[in-house]
């Protein structure tokens, strides 16, 4: 098997290269810029409001005359499904081992930013959201893209864009990083072949994926708490265990932000390059993915949907990478030559044994599985702006095979891919944001006075 791994070495270079340029600068500042420009006018509404639409998120409230395929519940697990995956326990680990504890920090930044972006693109996926031939709502940034922009010709080349790299996308972050991840935890914890991984995977998969968005909303309505759950309180009860260590953790990952990596690595710094980039991947604010779900939510206003959605980039990073991030910096262990799953494995293992190593196997098997769903879900309607439902059939069958392939080729390669990819799809996207941020304020404005007459009434 030679040839894979020089395919592989080769493959992870190049992209390397490629992923470096792209998430250069300009992007970096463009993505938390975006989140920034958003908050201010928005008035920091993602703080204000954190408190509601964490009520709302898991509330019954839902207008059964309004259009839509799934409900607000639905719609945020889908969501939530496709980010909490592997960036919260592999991405967290290889940024920390890239950039250092300090890239942790900016994780922290990007999201609470993030979360105003996440907010925006939620609203004015509902807002510009179509029925199509079969009865099922789509939007997303191709549609918010080509029927928001005065200018329909360039609406329309950057939904087309968008549609193109986010259906690429789909097989790098939402597919073979983790099918890749699941393979190499069960093969470090319990000596499984990937091969067979990936063949499990696969049919699971499949036989959900097939049934389309109701099909998977259902999944992910069960799968995303129980996952959630079974994580989170795994990684308090190891933090709690020894919150005497937390206090100096959390010390060097705001000296490292500032000092060291933060400062070395070009213009941004290591840090601040991987901290962005791994929290992109985490919570995917400003990619313009997780609108995709919120466009099949039945709602009555945009904005109601958008704060649900907010929430998902709160949960997915400000939560659970934070208990990822803190326990590997309180492990020490960065530094040590482990990356990805391995390393954040280790970090549970030394403060808990072997039920450290279960906790993260089982986290990752249950993140990765509903990621694929999820994702599956935006490529598809992605394809589907592109070429329509003939197209969706055959890319489910083809999405459903790399399942496979990603179980069998090398970590740094697909995530390298997915970064080139990531960084392709953000661009179209916050070119949207920030021209139909007037349309975000508009709407924001109207549903805060009906909300007040509700509270009234």
């Amino acid at each position: 098997m030679d040839w894979l791994s020089n395919f592989n070495e080769k493959g992870a270079d190049f992209l390397g290269i490629v992923g470096g340029w792209i998430w250069g600068p300009p992007l970096l500042i463009l993505l938390v810029g975006t989140g920034l420009y958003l908050t201010i006018r928005l008035v920091f509404l993602q703080f204000k409001m954190l408190p509601y639409a964490l009520k709302l998120s898991f509330s019954k409230h839902q207008d059964s005359s309004s259009k839509g395929d799934i409900s607000h519940y639905e719609a945020l697990t889908t969501a939530m499904a496709a980010t909490i995956g592997t960036g919260n326990i592999a991405g967290v680990a290889t940024a920390v081992v890239a950039g250092g504890p300090g890239a942790v920090l900016w994780m922290w930044i990007t999201a609470l930013v993030g979360m105003a972006t996440k907010y925006a693109e939620a609203l004015l996926a509902v807002r510009f959201r179509i029925e199509n031939e079969n009865g099922e709502m789509s939007g997303g940034p191709m549609y918010y893209l080509e029927r928001g922009l005065k200018n329909k010709k360039l609406g329309k080349f950057l939904g087309v864009l968008f549609a193109i790299f986010a259906s690429l996308a789909a097989f790098g972050i939402g597919n073979m990083v983790q099918s890749n991840t699941a393979a190499a935890s069960l093969e470090e914890t319990f000596s499984i072949s990937p091969f067979l991984t990936g063949l499990i995977f696969t049919v699971l998969a499949g036989l959900v994926i097939i049934g389309g968005i109701k099909s998977i909303g259902r999944v992910t309505a069960f799968f995303v708490p129980v996952m959630g759950a079974f994580y989170i309180l795994g990684g308090l009860i190891l933090i709690i265990m020894n919150i005497d260590l937390v206090p100096d953790a959390i010390g060097t990952i705001i000296n490292d932000a500032f000092t060291g990596n933060a400062i070395a690595g070009g213009l941004l710094g290591t840090a601040i390059r991987y901290g962005v980039a791994r929290g992109v991947f985490s919570n995917e604010a400003g990619l313009g993915s997780a609108p995709i779900a919120a466009a099949a939510a039945r709602t009555d206003y945009p904005a109601r949907q958008a704060l649900v959605s907010m929430t998902q980039v709160f949960f997915d990073t400000i939560i659970v990478c934070s208990i990822t991030g803190i326990t590997i910096v309180m492990a020490g262990q960065w530094d040590g030559g482990l990356d990805g799953s391995a390393l954040t494995s280790a970090a549970f293992s030394q403060f808990l044994g072997d039920a450290g190593s279960y906790i993260v196997t089982f986290g990752i098997l249950f993140f990765t599985f509903s990621t694929i769903l999820g994702w599956s879900y935006y490529g598809e309607k992605s394809v589907d702006y592109l070429l329509g439902e003939k197209g969706v059939k055959i890319y489910r069958y083809i999405f459903i095979v790399f399942v496979f392939v990603g179980a069998v080729v090398s970590l740094d390669v697909v995530f390298n891919f997915s970064d080139v990819m990531n960084g392709l799809m953000a661009f179209p996207n916050l070119i949207g944001l920030l021209a139909l941020s007037g349309i975000v304020v508009a709407e924001t404005n109207k549903f805060l006075k009906i909300k007040k007459q509700e509270q009234h009434s």
